[in-house]
Parts: C-alpha cells; structure tokens; sequence
C-alpha cells in the first residue's frame, strides 16, 4: 500500500500548490527542474527519508510544497536529463514508479539538506543503464546530525497576538474540528468541546512542533488551514464531492475521483471504479415494505461484495451489512421510511482503513433522502442471469457437494474433499459447520452444524451388505444446488469391494455427477449402504458409469471416531417403499455442502 498512498500525496501536491494564497507554478524549466519522488505531512518523516535516500543517490533535496506537505525530490536538472534520470530510475526501482517531474515554483522553502541552496547546474551527472550506486557520504560531526535533526519552522503569516485575534472569530463547530483533527493527529485526547485550555494549547503546540513551526500554542490562519487540510487529505485524495441523484431520490458526497456513475439496475445506482483504488459504489433505492427490506437484507449477504466476515445488524425498519476479506472491506446501510427503501454500499480496497472510514463518515454524515425512488421494473429486459442479481455478482463457493444427516441434531457425513482448504464450510445452503473428522484416506468427513438443526429425516445405516446386482441410488445435489433439491440417480451394485481388492469400497455401475458425490446411497427400502466418493482426481481413467462408495462399516467407524452417536441400522420399513415416499425421504436426508475461500 506504500506505492497508494504515494500516489495520493503526489496528486495532493499539485492541489495543495494550487489553493489561494499560494504561488502557481509556472511550468518553466529555465531555473531546472526536479524529480519529486514523495510527499509527507510530516516534517520528521520527510527528514529521515530524504536522509535515507541520500544515503543511495545523488541530488535529494526536501522542499515545504505548502498546505503542510514536506516533498522529497531529486535534482534540479535540465529538462532532458531530468526525464532520463526519472526514466533509469523508475526502470531500476530507485524510486516509486509514480514519482514525476516538477518545477521549482511548486517548492517553498527547503529543509534539507540544511546550508544554502546551490544554484540549478547547467550540467548535471544523469545515470545511464543500468544506474550505478553513488551513495553520498554523510557528515559524521555531531554538529551537522544535529542541524539536520531540527525541523526549519517556516515563517509564521501572523503574530501570535494577530493569531489569537483570528482565532476569535472562529465558531464553536469550527474550533470543535480543530480539535477532531488534532486527535486524529494523536496529538490531542481530551474532549471535543471547543473550548481551547491547557489541553488544547499544549496539543497544538505540539502539532506545531512536529511540523516544523514555532510552537506558540496558538495556530495562524494558515497553520490552522494547514491542519485541516491534513485533516481532510483523504477526503481530497478520494475527490469527495456533493452528488445528487433525482432519479434514486439521494443526495450523498461521494468518492468522485475514484467511482462514476455507471448505470441503473433497480434497486441499484451503480457506481463504477474509475481509479487505481479500485472503489465501488451503490446507491439503494426501491419502493417496497418491512418485508421487502429484510428481502433486501438477505440478499445483500449471497453477494460477491459483501464477503461472510463482518458484524451484520437488522432491526425494525433498517440494516447495516459490514463484510471483509483479504481483497475488500464493504459497508452497507439501507432503512425504509415512508415506503421507500433507500441507503448504500461502499465497497473499498483492503489495507487502506484510515481513509476508507474518513469517506464512509462524510457518506453517512451528507446522506439525504429526496423525493423520487427508482422504478424495480425498470429495465428487465436487460439480459438476466442466474449468477447476478441487478448486475451484481452472486457470491459461489469454490466446491460443492452432496451430504447426509446422521443424527436428529444436524450431524453431516460428506466427502473429505468437500472441506479440505476451505475458509469456511457450509450446511443446508447457509449455516456454518465444524468439521468434527476429516479422513483424506477412507474420504470421508463429520460435519457439526453451529447451531442445531432439525432434519426431516436421517439415515438409517444397513447392518448388512445388498446383495450383488441389485438395484441402488445415490441422492445428491448433482449440479451443486443450482436445482434447489436433491435428485435421485439410479444404478447397480457390481462389486463389494475396489478394483484392486480394497475391502472398505463398493464398485457402482451408475452414472452420477460431481455434485453427487457425499450422497448417501439408499436401496428401495430406503436402507443407507454407503456414501458416493469423488472421481479419483490421479489414476487410470475408467469407463464411464464406474464409481466408488464407502461401504456403511467406513461410515460408522467415523461416527465413533468423532464422538457421534451411532443412527438407527435400519429402516423402519422392510419392503420396498413407493417411488414418492422414497424421494421425500432422500431429500429429508439429503443436504448441501459448500466449500468457500
């Protein structure tokens, strides 16, 4: 994230340049030009990385750029020489990739090194490829450490007398942000009450101090513009801005540098990235009741932008949906009033929590709803797909397969590859399950779900093999769950033991999917023989229709391993059972397993 935030403080640099009272630069090259490389709101930290830059390569200066930012830069060079030392640089990893090209009238006044400045060369030495390393000694004296280690307070715009006289024509909201930006700072603890005592002095005192300033304990107009404008750097970089949206019946800030409108799927205004963060927005807006809204709710959580890590809350007449992972960190907000449902998304990098919370603040603090709410039946006609809901991925595991329940309290017996590597493991569609055992070997696994479940039916294990030949099937969610209930799929028995003599596995003669695997294998009574195993993943390929199940002893001896109660043996009826009853019992037994990151 160093190169992001690097990024975002270069880009301040040229606003900074440009707010009134500061001089524009002119873009001439006549006086050199130079390589800016990195730009700090702190004067220690632009000290001790210009120090450490020094210490590699030639030419490294600090400038004040204004607006209180320490820049980092390299030269002054010609035009020509500049373009080739940022060129040989950039390609070695010298400097940051975004460093630039930047004139003398965007600096002010210099804080390293300490001494005169140089006039510009009309030569300077620029590197060819590949860069050779010309570290630059550094003054071994204590007088010289000591100079460079003392920040250069610039020269104040007023008195402290006429600072106090400004600071009087402050409002108390204004004093109060003040102080919020102090503490943001870490420079100020106590409370937000905008009144400036010994506490407030002090913290300001200190800011001054560390920015290089005269510590008098009372901010100048420019001092105080300076720490507001650190204060609201986030905000700036993002391009927070009024939007107002007559359509979805929302005004909001919103984060425009990096999202732009992009379309409208009811219930969503669709914000899409148009910068390097990656940032998506979506503004909610449908007519709709109580019911409709926690609709809403559940649908939000099977979204590929709100990932399962996160407090979630949903009371009365509104939600709000936090979600994150390694990629993404999203924030929801939706509440109904006057039958309409309105709120919001956003969606923001991971790694980069300071100024995601500034922009979510000013989000939450500026929305407002107006008249007007987006029409739901608006553009169906657009092409449709399961896999998206209003133009927003549906969240997928990244495997799936069939399981059965074993116990009255929800216990599941699955494949073993249906939990291995998985960030989280669920049972019947969305509940989160423990995995009790995982075998790799027998391919097997006991699943424990966390809160306790009430299956229609569970599996009553044989006590005895089937006899050759006859008839079996498998009840599985063959297609992942895409069908929303099990099927059953029939075939034959056609060994008691594996190809190569392995007693624990019974060969089939049935054409089943990958979904399948993990189902439990009934005969016509309804007795459980076996569980489906996976397709080998290595091995000879063998005909189609030629599957493998774990014999039911494998099955118990797993249950026992993992401290579950044994099932029933058999099932309660001895003859064959209707071809209806038999489906309602497989589906009752039945349930889903899904693997996800």
């Amino acid at each position: 994230m160093k190169t992001l935030f690097t990024s975002v403080f270069l880009a301040l640099t040229v606003l900074f340049a440009m707010l009134p009272g500061q001089p524009q630069a002119q873009q001439s090259d006549a006086a050199g030009v130079w390589i800016q490389v990195a730009a700090r709101p702190s004067l220690l930290e632009a000290q001790d990385e210009a120090r450490a830059l020094s210490a590699r390569l030639p030419d490294v200066a600090g400038y004040a750029l204004g607006g209180g930012w320490y820049g980092i830069v390299i030269g002054p060079y010609a035009r020509a020489d500049a373009e080739q030392v940022l060129r040989v640089y950039r390609a070695e990893g010298q400097i940051p990739r975004d460093s630039f090209i930047t004139f003398s009238s965007n600096l002010n006044t210099r804080f390293y090194p300490v001494g005169p400045e140089a006039a510009a060369p009309a030569t300077s030495p620029v590197p060819q490829q590949p860069v050779p390393q010309q570290p630059v000694p550094q003054q071994a004296d204590a007088a010289t450490q000591t100079a460079e280690a003392t920040p250069v307070p610039t020269l104040p715009d007023e008195t402290p007398a006429q600072a106090r006289r400004s600071e009087q024509s402050l409002s108390r909201p204004e004093r109060m942000d003040l102080q919020v930006a102090l503490k943001a700072a870490g420079f100020y603890t106590s409370a937000i009450d905008g009144a400036f005592g010994r506490g407030t002095r002090g913290s300001m005192a200190d800011w001054q101090s560390a920015r290089g300033y005269e510590p008098t304990g009372v901010l100048t107009t420019l001092q105080r513009q300076a720490l507001m404008d650190e204060y609201n750097a986030p905000l700036i970089s993002a391009g927070m801005a009024p939007y107002t949206d007559t359509r979805a019946g929302i005004s909001i800030d919103l984060p425009l540098r990096e999202v732009s409108f992009s379309r409208y799927e009811p219930p969503f205004a669709h914000f899409d990235p148009i910068g390097d963060l990656g940032v998506q927005v979506l503004l909610i807006s449908q007519p709709g009741d109580r019911r409709t809204l926690y609709g809403l709710y559940d649908i939000m959580q099977t979204l590929e932008i709100v990932p399962l890590d996160g407090p979630r809350a949903r009371s009365g007449d509104q939600f709000t949906l936090e979600g994150r992972n390694g990629r993404i960190v999203s924030y929801t907000e939706a509440r109904l009033a006057n039958g309409e449902i309105k709120g919001f998304s956003l969606i923001w990098p991971a790694g980069d929590e300071g100024r995601r919370t500034r922009v979510l603040a000013a989000m939450q603090a500026s929305f407002s709803r107006l008249d007007g709410v987006l029409d739901p039946a608006a553009g169906g006609d657009e092409t449709q797909s399961i896999d998206l809901v209003s133009g927003l991925e549906i969240r997928k595991p990244r495997l799936s397969r069939s399981g059965f329940f074993v116990t009255s309290d929800g216990v599941v017996v699955t494949t073993a590859d249906a939990v291995t590597g998985c960030g989280r493991v669920t049972i019947d569609r969305d509940v989160t399950a423990e995995v009790m055992l995982s075998d790799e070997a027998a391919g097997i696994a006991v699943l424990k779900p966390s809160v306790a479940l009430s299956p229609m039916a569970t599996a009553p294990l044989a006590a005895s093999a089937p006899r050759l030949r006859s008839a079996l099937a498998v009840s599985g969610y063959s297609y992942g769950g895409v069908l929303g209930a099990p099927s059953l799929t029939w075939g034959s028995l056609d060994d008691l033991k594996g190809l190569q003599g392995e007693a624990h596995l019974a060969r089939l003669d049935l054409m089943a999917q990958p979904g399948d695997a993990g189902g439990p294998l009934l005969d016509k009574q309804g007795t459980v023989h076996g569980m489906l195993l996976p397709q080998p993943a290595s091995g000879p390929v063998l005909p189609d229709g030629v599957r493998f199940a774990l014999k039911g002893e494998l099955i118990r001896m797993a249950l026992e391993k993992a401290g579950v109660g044994l099932p029933s043996t058999e099932a309660a009826t001895s003859g064959e059972l209707p071809m209806s009853v038999l489906q309602k019992e497989a589906t009752g037994l039945t349930t889903l397993v899904s693997c996800w990151e």
